[in-house]
C-alpha cells in the first residue's frame, strides 16, 4: 500500500532502503536496537530520498511497539511522522508501547498515548525502563524517558 502526500509518499521499506534508514536512526539519536527493515515504512520522495521512518518493533513478552520514528530535519514539521504514525497505528490495532525522550510525551498524547508507570508495563518495558534510570537514556541523563501506552477502547 503506498499513501501518497502532496510531495511525498509512504510506502513499506525494502531492502535498498535499509542503509537510509539507519542513518536516520542514528542522526535522530534514537535506539539503534532492532532495525529491521522488514518491519518499518518508509516517506520517500519522488526521487526516492528517504526522509522518514518508523516501524511496529513486537518483543519477546509479545507487546508491541510503536519505534524507530525519524523525519529528516529539513521535513519536521510538515506532518511526514503523523502521516507515518497513523499508518502504523491503522496496520496494527490493539494495544502499543512506545519510549520516547520526555518532551517529546505531549506529541504522542495527540495520538491517544499516555504514560504508564511500571505496574502497567509488560516485562519487556519494565526491564527497558530500569534500564533506561540506571545508564541515562541514550546518553541524555537531563531528558529522561517515558513509556506510553495506547489501549484503543472497545467499540
Amino acid at each position: 500500500m503506498v499513501i501518497r502526500a502532496a510531495e511525498y509518499s509512504l510506502r513499506p521499506a525494502t531492502a535498498g532502503d535499509a542503509a537510509a534508514i539507519h542513518s536516520l536512526i542514528h542522526a535522530a539519536r534514537i535506539n539503534p536496537a532492532g532495525l529491521d527493515w522488514h518491519r518499518f515504512v518508509v516517506a520517500v520522495l519522488a526521487d526516492g530520498e528517504v526522509i522518514g521512518c518508523g516501524q511496529i518493533k513486537p518483543h519477546k513478552d509479545d507487546s508491541r511497539e510503536l519505534a524507530s520514528i525519524a523525519v529528516t530535519p529539513a521535513w519536521r514539521g510538515n506532518g511526514v511522522a503523523r502521516l507515518i504514525i497513523e499508518h502504523l497505528m491503522a496496520v496494527s490495532p490493539g494495544p502499543l508501547y512506545l519510549t520516547c525522550r520526555a518532551r517529546l510525551g505531549p506529541f504522542y498524547e495527540r495520538f491517544g498515548f499516555r504514560v504508564v508507570g511500571e505496574g502497567e508495563m509488560t516485562r519487556s518495558f519494565r526491564r527497558l525502563s530500569r534500564l533506561a534510570r540506571l545508564v541515562g537514556f541514550i546518553g541524555l541523563e537531563d531528558e529522561g524517558m517515558l513509556v506510553m501506552l495506547r489501549s484503543p477502547s472497545p467499540e
